[in-house]
């Protein structure tokens, strides 16, 4: 599968000046893939892609290609609300070097269902990489409607959705009929995305726990509902510190704590404060992932 089964949307580091960190980008996708990530995605929204250059993704990507080698995929996000803008993303992002595209659903504008079907159509062609569907109306405002995957499933090169939208009871009906691999994109839900069919996680808290993920999904697949359940609830903390801090702020600090540095956010998002860098703290230890 192109898109790996545990896949980290990795932060993109930055140093003290605020300017893209290629080193510290390299010494944090081998330190996940070293514990157990199989994939690695590239400026998603988790890695400030709103804040990013084409000219900074692209640099960071052959960096990150550079350092794991074939150890893990290297998925590029390519979204917009721009489809001619999402094309020449995903046209850069496959020269240099991606094995697979992430593509949000087009934001803000609201398109309607046939124009978000003719946009991820006109991206599917534009190079010869897989693309990844990412379905998330909290934030985009639309959804991609289980009618229009149906349609976007029947081309060669769409195989994949990220699915943070949560309608387990739909997917698992659009998983069966669509052949499509489903990722989880929402980490609290994790464990029943994978017992409803879905191949693999797409996480944020795995910035801070990649093996325990690793873990996780691995006793999915094999059948250990228990283990899984086990390994979900030493991870709670996780869930709500990301809840509480939002993705970027989580993982940039949690990063921090456990003497990994890949710097502030960039504005509009910010660094977490003391006061939440302690509560930080106190999750990770009682996640058990302080000292990894």
């Amino acid at each position: 599968m192109t898109f790996g089964t545990v896949s980290v949307a990795m932060v993109t580091p930055f140093d003290s000046t605020g300017a893209l960190d290629v080193v510290a980008g390299r010494r944090l996708a081998k330190h996940l893939v070293d514990n157990g990530v199989d994939s690695v995605l590239l400026a998603g929204t988790t890695g400030e892609s709103p804040t990013t250059s084409t000219a900074e993704k692209v640099a960071l990507l052959e960096a990150v290609k550079d350092e794991v080698g074939d150890r893990a995929a290297i998925i590029a996000g390519a979204g917009s609300y721009d489809t001619r803008a999402a094309v020449e993303l995903a046209k850069a992002s496959a020269d240099a070097g991606a094995d697979g595209l992430l593509v949000v659903c087009p934001y803000y504008s609201k398109p309607p269902q046939e124009g978000i079907y003719r946009h991820y159509m006109e991206v599917a062609d534009a190079t010869d990489l897989e693309v990844c569907v990412y379905d998330i109306p909290g934030r985009t405002g639309v959804p991609v409607a289980a009618e229009t995957l149906r349609r976007l499933a029947k081309h060669e090169n769409i195989t994949a959705v990220k699915d943070a939208r949560g309608d387990l009871g739909e997917a698992a009906v659009l998983i069966q009929e669509t052949g499509l691999n489903w990722y989880s994109g929402d980490d609290p839900l994790n464990v029943p995305w994978l017992a409803v069919g879905a191949k693999g996680v797409i996480s944020v808290v795995g910035h801070v726990a990649p093996a325990q993920l690793r873990s996780l999904v691995d006793a999915c697949q094999a059948g250990d509902l228990q283990r899984a359940r086990e390994i979900n609830a030493q991870l709670a903390p996780l869930f709500a510190a990301q809840a509480r801090l939002g993705g970027v702020s989580m993982a940039k600090a949690g990063l921090a704590l456990q003497g990994i540095n890949v710097g502030q956010p960039r504005l509009p998002q910010i660094a977490a404060d003391e006061a939440q860098s302690q509560a930080l703290k106190n999750d990770l230890e009682k996640a058990g992932v302080l000292n990894l």
